[in-house]
């Protein structure tokens, strides 16, 4: 049944621990109660799943902000539907313990299902147009559920027509796996280094999720309440795709990477040579870079999302007087802005 609440602070729903109270907050445990409560909200309306990927103001939001907590995937042959609020990783373990391939790559990421076509989350040389199909959403000005096909969707770096727009609100996801229980060909040369192969083999997709999941809590990028590199949004920064001309001018070590585009930069890269290094505090120590990975920014444990923007744009204007590259927010900004 679907439950109303006022005044709930986001803060307690993502994974920043920062935000400040909605106006109206709305969860929705079926689909049927996701496409009503959509339908009722009318104007601004905020999808929450995880909240792993939002920075929401300090001042909360003005809106209707709707909990996806619908649940649940059904297998179908070698295809696979996947509620929008099922918790992302949860469902990739399901699915290798069931004997699939093709999702391990992508073990540790937090937040829910239907977030993830928004951008094409990716991680360790896959992403999930590498393997969906379709999307079942409510289209809010038809005002009717649609599929939605990959080639639809625009997929590209981090990025999908769905992103930046509450007019298609995601219900279902629909994703193509390997019954073999092998990996997808192994591409991230970092990857390939801890499992001991060459790139493009494949391996056993237990043995590669138990992989992936050791790198990303070295970086500080599975989720533990205790351990404050974490309370973080994830990368909060995307590499960077520019032209050969803006590479030319860059130092010889620079790590750079062919893309659809362009070239792309190592985020990372640019943030410490820049001069911020793992641990780099911003505003009295509230928030700081994670001292184990460069690329996110986290809470220390009493930060404000005005803190944490501060040291956002420090870092990005800091990037840009050094290199002249322009580094762009991955996650949603909610009431704020860099």
């Amino acid at each position: 049944m679907t439950r109303v609440e006022t005044r709930t602070v986001l803060a307690e729903h993502t994974t920043l621990r920062l935000g400040g109270p909605a106006r109206e907050f709305v969860v929705a445990e079926t689909t049927s109660e996701l496409v009503s409560a959509v339908r009722a909200a009318g104007g601004e309306v905020l999808l929450l799943g995880g909240g792993s990927n939002l920075v929401v103001a300090d001042e909360g939001f003005a809106g209707t902000v709707i909990k996806v907590a619908t649940r649940g995937w059904r297998i179908d042959g070698s295809e696979v539907c996947v509620a929008a609020g099922q918790n992302w990783d949860e469902f990739v373990a399901g699915m290798v313990d069931a004997g699939f391939g093709g999702l391990e790559c992508l073990s540790g990421i937090p937040g829910s299902v239907g977030a993830t076509p928004i951008q094409n989350v990716g991680a360790y040389g896959c992403e999930v147009a590498d393997l969906l199909t379709s999307i079942e959403c409510f289209d809010r000005a038809a005002g009717e559920v649609r599929t939605m096909t990959a080639d639809e969707l625009g997929f590209a770096y981090r990025t999908s027509v769905l992103k930046g727009s509450d007019d298609r609100i995601v219900l279902n996801v629909r994703f193509a796996l390997h019954e073999d229980g092998l990996s997808a060909p192994i591409r991230y040369a970092e990857l390939a280094r801890k499992l001991g192969v060459e790139p493009g083999e494949r391996v056993p997709a237990a043995v590669a999720r138990e992989a992936v999941l050791e790198l990303r809590r070295g970086k500080g990028m599975v989720l533990d309440p205790r351990d404050h590199d974490t309370w973080s949004a994830g990368s909060f920064f995307t590499n960077p795709i520019v032209t050969p001309e803006t590479v030319d001018r860059m130092p010889a070590d620079a790590p750079r990477y062919p893309a659809n585009g362009g070239v792309k930069l190592s985020a990372a890269w640019l943030i410490q040579h820049a001069g911020f290094p793992k641990g780099y505090s911003g505003p009295g120590g509230r928030v700081s870079l994670s001292a184990k990975h460069t690329l996110a920014l986290t809470n220390r444990g009493s930060a404000t999302t005005a803190d944490l923007l501060a040291l956002a744009r420090e870092i990005r204007d800091g990037v840009h007087a050094r290199f002249g590259v322009s580094l762009v927010p991955e996650p949603l900004l909610i009431n704020c802005a860099l």
